[in-house]
């Protein structure tokens, strides 16, 4: 069973947001993704200042299975990306809603936040994936 924590929201594209307070939000992919990718190789994101669109490719993360794009669940800038992805990957499986997150963005419509799921939609969506 996948582990989701209930004070973050999520995406149906498996991405999950925390919400940082001034406008910004934390992005990363869900324990649900990472499981079903298996062992993370290689991640690429979006640079600082990048702008990123709710629902559109931000980057992508490759496992030994697959290449899967990653999407941005809101639109805006990004102000920070996790920069020890590149030397060690793996901490996404490890840690996906910790140390595992992938940017920061600042957003630019704060109701996108609304469309996001709570952590029980999520889990009725992923069982209905299975």
């Amino acid at each position: 069973m996948s582990e989701l924590r209930q004070d973050l929201k999520y995406s149906k594209e498996h991405e999950w947001v925390e919400v940082l307070g001034d406008n910004k939000v934390r992005i990363g992919i869900t324990d649900y993704a990472q499981n079903s990718l298996g062992d993370i190789v290689f991640v690429e994101v979006p640079g600082v200042g990048d702008e990123v669109t709710a629902n559109e490719t931000m980057g992508s993360v490759e496992s030994v299975k697959a290449v899967s794009d990653v999407y941005c669940p809101v639109t805006g800038k990004v102000v920070e990306i996790n920069e020890s992805l590149e030397e060690a990957p793996e901490v996404i499986n490890e840690d996906p809603y910790g140390k595992g997150w992938m940017v920061v963005v600042e957003i630019s419509d704060p109701s996108e936040l609304d469309q996001l799921l709570s952590a029980e939609e999520y889990d009725a969506f992923i069982k209905e994936e299975e």
